[in-house]
């Protein structure tokens, strides 16, 4: 019988991390140092995705999937765990989490089963935290290693389920409003930079709130406006350059003229 994929790529690790035979590079690395690549390679597969390249798309699943073998072996090497284990435990928490398919349970809709997969999630904190013997919180478990965006989405969301959330958009609105204005202030007060990043984030987090009860994905949403970014910045530096000049030698005036013409162009499309 031929050898699984899977099994190839486990056995590919492994001789990369062999001490005697491996690759040196492969060798020196730790959790921390592949890391970063696990979460480059996440965004990756994000980027294939909204681009709707399946080709590249199965290509950057393969990168990730190297990312878990990586981690795997190198907590193999540890004793701590395997791939195998890795694989068990998420298949332990996918059946325990979907009692309704297989068990017993029921659930009417995707709505009443999204609540009940939370429910669990929430005694799965619970019982972490009071295994190390800490006061549980809504908040446990949403990573520091996210994005900021991305969490502050995330904290957002633990909190409005205790109810602690705007009751409408509009609330919201005039809450970034207040954030927009104390920025403007600290600004006209000459604040120093501590100040500032402290009302720049919170207006940030304003915004991220805003997002989330238009139920707009505020990190889809940024990458999507920096893909129209690039695309109209190098609109201009293509027009300046059919002129025979270089957007260096540009004025801002200039510069922001062919902007406003490319996003015409791009609106008559």
């Amino acid at each position: 019988m031929s050898e699984r994929p899977i099994d190839r790529l486990l056995s590919i690790m492994r001789r990369l991390r062999d001490s005697e035979h491996g690759c040196p590079w492969d060798i020196e690395q730790t959790f921390a140092t592949i890391a970063p690549y696990t979460i480059e390679e996440a965004y990756e597969v994000a980027d294939a995705i909204a681009s709707g390249d399946m080709e590249a798309l199965r290509e950057e699943l393969g990168d990730l999937l190297l990312q878990v073998a990586y981690h795997a072996q190198m907590a193999a090497e540890a004793g701590a765990f395997d791939f195998d284990a890795v694989a068990d435990s998420i298949s332990d928490k996918m059946i325990e989490r979907h009692p309704h398919v297989f068990a017993e349970a029921e659930v009417k809709d995707a709505r009443e089963q999204t609540v009940v997969w939370e429910a669990r999630k929430a005694d799965e904190r619970a019982a972490r935290a009071a295994a190390s013997g800490r006061t549980p919180s809504v908040l446990d478990n949403v990573p520091t290693a996210l994005p900021a965006l991305m969490r502050a989405e995330k904290l957002q969301k633990r909190a409005a389920r205790v109810g602690f959330d705007w009751p409408d958009p509009e609330q919201v609105i005039a809450k970034i409003e207040e954030e927009l204005q104390e920025l403007r202030e600290e600004m006209a007060a000459g604040a120093n930079a501590d100040r500032l990043e402290d009302e720049t984030g919170d207006l940030l987090f304003a915004v991220t709130n805003l997002a989330r009860h238009l139920k707009v994905d505020p990190e889809a949403a940024l990458r999507r406006t920096n893909r129209k970014f690039e695309r109209r910045f190098r609109a201009i530096e293509h027009r300046l350059e059919r002129e025979g000049r270089s957007i260096s030698d540009a004025s801002l005036n200039e510069m922001e003229l062919a902007w406003q013409q490319s996003k015409q162009s791009e609106d008559l499309r």
